[in-house]
């Protein structure tokens, strides 16, 4: 169940709360500055920390139904509207830069509430959400609206943001000071000790991001491209003597150099009446 309107506003009207509006005041100037020509909406309670945004060409209040709304600014036309969390009534990519304060606690489906600031923002946009820690001290009083609700570890938050399918860029801590009104008046001085030497006791995380970018690759100018091969033609392959048919004639050749030689033998003995042996011519 969320705060109603009238807690937040008592809350942020009291020194507690001024030194809040303070110190995220400077932490949100650091990262956004004055959204110069920018499309900003707040969501949640952001109110007290819209104001810082003059150089915005549009700014818009959005407060969830089970919290309620109060008209804002205070002088000038009513920039406050009444949303349903999980379906908001804007078109997609129409903010620049989107502020979540009191938002996610008590959010009866914080994933869901996400996905619709994913819809919401510009391809080059970005989102700092602003959420209770777990570890500080002011989750752990319920005298603030930080000590109601779910609170958050770093590592939770991001979850929840890649999930929705951005990408965490930068993240700080800050309500370093316990919440006891005697405490209040050494807050710079806590800030900084805490910031240094006790990060773990942080009452409020934020956590900026944005949407995912891919760089195309570069095409280098005056390369030539390769034309394809032409295509290989046959060539007739070339008669070779086969060493088998060399050693055949050769063979044949022998043999009829013997069979010429054994013929001229033969011729001679009959010629010159010699026989073959040595023995006697026979005589009738």
């Amino acid at each position: 169940m969320r705060r109603s309107i009238e807690e937040l506003r008592t809350f942020y009207g009291d020194p507690k709360g001024a030194l809040v509006r303070r110190i995220l005041s400077s932490r949100l100037s650091d990262a956004w500055g004055t959204a110069d020509g920018c499309d900003v909406l707040g969501l949640g309670y952001a109110t007290p920390f819209l104001d810082q945004f003059s150089s915005a060409r549009r700014v818009v209040a959005a407060m969830p139904g089970g919290q309620g709304a109060e008209a804002w600014t205070a002088s000038g036309r009513n920039r406050t509207t009444l949303v349903n969390d999980r379906a908001l009534p804007f078109p997609s990519g129409l903010f620049d830069r989107v502020l979540l304060v009191h938002a996610i606690e008590e959010a009866d489906d914080a994933q869901a509430l996400l996905n619709e600031v994913s819809r919401v923002l510009s391809p080059t946009g970005r989102v700092i959400v602003v959420c209770a820690a777990r570890g500080g001290l002011w989750a752990r009083t319920e005298a603030t609206p930080f000590g109601h609700g779910r609170p958050f570890s770093r590592k939770q938050i991001e979850g929840l943001i890649r999930h929705c399918g951005l990408e965490p860029r930068a993240w700080s801590q800050a309500l370093y000071v316990p919440p006891w009104r005697p405490m209040l008046a050494f807050s710079d001085g806590i800030e900084q000790f805490g910031r240094l030497f006790a990060p773990g006791t942080a009452g409020v995380i934020l956590m900026e991001a944005g949407r995912l970018t891919y760089a195309r690759p570069k095409v280098r100018s005056g390369l030539s491209v390769l034309s394809p091969a032409p295509a290989l033609k046959p060539v007739p392959s070339l008669s070779v003597p086969r060493v088998a048919s060399a050693s055949a004639a050769q063979t044949a050749a022998a043999a009829a150099a013997a069979a010429a030689a054994a013929a001229a033998t033969t011729s001679d003995l009959v010629q010159s009446r010699k026989l073959p042996y040595g023995g006697d011519p026979c005589t009738d």
